[in-house]
């Protein structure tokens, strides 16, 4: 049986915790406190510490779902939850005032977890407002990770297939980068 630990990170109101709710298997845990940073986002509560849900993929592989605070104050949590981590699932509303620079800020926060493991990029909120192109992400995630190759898909966090299909993008990313990985130690 594998286990695999996986982070869902983005900005206030990506839908991080909307997402694991979407995937658990298990009744989530959610540390939802009042919102005080109305001007970043207007909604009622926000995640201060962690969402956490469980799935099993296949006949035996757990992953451990973990959703991460939005705002910056909270991002002593990013650094602890990261240590056990394998994956990334990074989510960016497209009807936010600068997504693609949202997109840049994460993709460097995380870059050490792109490094072991692997990060997918699911686009929220793509269906409530015009904003950038999955093209004009492309762009920035090649240009913030020295082109490195990372999916982005647009998503519906609410829509558990949707997110499935995201999630098991990455763990194939990260299955496959440790394929070649020791293909390329075996051959040298």
């Amino acid at each position: 049986m594998a286990e695999h630990v996986i982070l869902f990170a983005g900005p206030m109101c990506a839908g991080k915790t909307t997402a694991i709710r979407s995937l658990s298997e298990i009744e989530t845990i959610s540390t939802e406190a009042a919102n005080t940073d109305r001007e970043t986002a207007d909604k009622d509560t926000t995640t201060v510490a962690l969402d956490y849900g469980e799935i099993t993929i296949g006949d035996e592989d757990k992953v451990r779902l973990y959703g991460l605070p939005g705002q910056r104050r909270f991002d002593f949590m990013w650094r602890i939850l990261m240590e056990r981590a394998v994956g990334l699932v990074l989510l960016v509303n497209n009807d936010a005032a600068d997504p693609l620079g949202q997109l840049a800020e994460f993709l460097e926060e995380f870059a050490e977890l792109h490094e072991r493991g692997g990060i997918v990029v699911g686009i929220t909120r793509a269906d409530i407002a015009e904003g950038p192109s999955l093209g004009d992400y492309a762009q920035t995630i090649a240009k913030s990770t020295s082109g490195a190759i990372i999916p982005v898909f647009t998503v519906d966090a609410r829509d558990g297939n949707h997110m499935q299909t995201c999630l098991l993008s990455l763990i194939a990313n990260i299955e496959s980068r440790a394929a070649l990985a020791y293909q390329q130690e075996q051959a040298a």
